[in-house]
C-alpha cells in the first residue's frame, strides 16, 4: 500500500472524507476519541459529522446521557458513548489500576483511603446528584483526604479506572466555551450499557473500523495494552476484517468516500495523528516537531491537507477569547482561502 493510499484510506476511516450522518453516529465509529483539552474532543467529533454541528449541538449529547468522557485507555481522558464505557474498561481497567497503584502509593493513597472516599463518592452522587471537580475535592476534604498535591486527581482518576464515577453533562459557562464537565455515578448514569461477547475482539474491530488500515502494533499503542494481548485481540477479531497485508487490516465494509482537496483544521491530541505506533503516514518530521508531543506532553490542533500535516492553528479558549479568529502557523504552502476556510468552520462551531 502506497503513503498516498494509506493516507486516503485512514482519511476514510476517521470519517474526514467520508462524514457520519450525526456526531453520536461519529462518536459510536470512532469509540475513543482522545480528550485531554474538552474542547478539543468534542471538535474532533464534529470534525467527522456531515453539516456544521456546533459545539452546543456536541454538548447536548453529554446532557442526555449519549456521551461521557472518562480514563478509558493509557491513563488518558477520551470521549467514548455511554454505552461502551463498561466493556471497554473490562479490556483497559486492571492494566491502568497497575500503571497508578505506585502513584497512589506515594500519595498516601492506599487500599484503605480508597475505600473511604469510595463510600463518600457514592453517597454524595446517589440519587442523581452531580459534583464539580471543586465540589468533589469538598467531599475528599470532608473526609479527611488533602486534595492538593495531586491527591484529589489521582483519587478521581482512580474511580473513574475502576468504572464508580465517570464526567456527564457540561458545566454551564455563561459567554465562554465550555470547560468542564460534572461528576457523575456511573451505575446511575448510563442506564444502556453494551455488552459484546468479546470485549477485547470487539475493541479491536471498532479500532479498526474508525482507523485502519492499522495494526496489532498501532492498536497496543492506541489501547494501552500489551503487545501480546493485541495480538490476541486481533487474531480473536480476524474474521470479522479484511488483511490487505501482512498484519494490516481495514473494516470490511467501509463507508464511500468523498473527493475532497479541502484543507481541515483538527483538534488538539488528533486521532488521526497520535492514534499510531507508527506516525509517518501524517508528514515530515519537521512537522511532527512542530505538532508534539512536546516537553509539556501537549499535542497541537493541526492543519491537513490530503492526509498530511501542513501547518498548526491556535485559538484560545479563555473567556470571552473564543470570539477571535484562529491563527495559522503554516509548514508547507497551501492555498490560504483553503486555510481560511478551515479556520472558519471551527471558529462557527465554537461561537453557534
Amino acid at each position: 500500500m502506497t503513503p498516498a493510499k494509506l493516507r486516503a484510506e485512514r482519511l476514510r476511516s476517521h470519517r474526514l472524507t467520508a462524514p457520519a450522518p450525526t456526531v453520536a453516529d461519529a462518536a459510536s465509529h470512532l469509540l475513543a476519541v482522545q480528550s485531554q483539552e474538552f474542547w478539543g474532543g468534542r471538535w474532533a467529533l464534529a470534525t467527522r459529522t456531515a453539516g456544521a454541528p456546533t459545539m452546543r449541538a456536541v454538548d447536548a449529547l453529554f446532557d442526555d446521557g449519549t456521551l461521557i468522557r472518562a480514563w478509558t485507555q493509557r491513563g488518558t481522558l477520551h470521549i467514548v458513548p455511554a454505552r461502551d464505557f463498561a466493556w471497554m474498561l473490562r479490556v483497559t481497567g486492571e492494566r491502568q489500576q497497575r500503571a497508578q497503584a505506585p502513584r497512589l502509593r506515594e500519595l498516601g493513597l492506599d487500599a484503605d483511603v480508597l475505600a473511604r472516599i469510595e463510600r463518600a463518592a457514592r453517597a454524595a452522587l446517589r440519587g442523581g446528584n452531580a459534583l464539580t471537580r471543586a465540589e468533589f475535592f469538598d467531599v475528599l476534604s470532608g473526609i479527611g483526604v488533602d486534595p492538593t498535591g495531586q491527591r484529589g486527581a489521582h483519587a478521581i482518576g482512580d474511580l473513574a479506572i475502576r468504572g464508580i464515577i465517570c464526567q456527564g453533562p457540561v458545566v454551564p459557562r455563561p459567554d465562554g466555551v465550555s470547560r468542564e464537565q460534572y461528576f457523575v455515578l456511573v451505575e446511575e448514569h448510563i442506564t444502556d450499557a453494551h455488552v459484546p461477547d468479546d470485549p477485547a475482539a470487539e475493541m479491536f474491530v471498532r479500532y479498526i473500523d474508525g482507523h485502519g488500515p492499522a495494526t496489532a502494533e498501532d492498536f497496543a499503542w492506541w489501547s494501552g495494552l500489551t503487545l501480546t494481548a493485541a495480538r490476541a485481540a486481533a487474531a480473536s477479531a480476524a474474521a470479522r476484517l479484511d488483511e490487505v497485508d501482512d498484519g494490516v487490516y481495514v473494516a470490511r465494509a467501509r463507508p464511500r468516500r468523498r473527493a475532497t482537496g479541502e484543507v481541515l483544521a483538527l483538534a488538539s491530541f488528533e486521532e488521526y495523528y497520535i492514534s499510531y505506533a507508527d506516525r509517518s503516514h501524517a508528514g515530515t518530521p519537521e512537522a511532527f516537531a512542530a505538532v508534539g508531543p512536546g516537553k509539556n506532553g501537549m499535542v497541537r490542533p493541526i492543519l491537513l491537507a490530503d492526509g498530511l500535516i501542513v501547518g498548526t492553528w491556535r485559538q484560545s479558549t479563555a473567556l470571552g477569547r473564543h470570539m477571535e479568529h484562529p491563527t495559522a502557523e503554516l509548514l508547507a504552502d497551501v492555498r490560504d482561502e483553503g486555510v481560511a476556510a478551515a479556520l472558519a468552520r471551527y471558529a462557527a462551531f465554537v461561537t453557534g
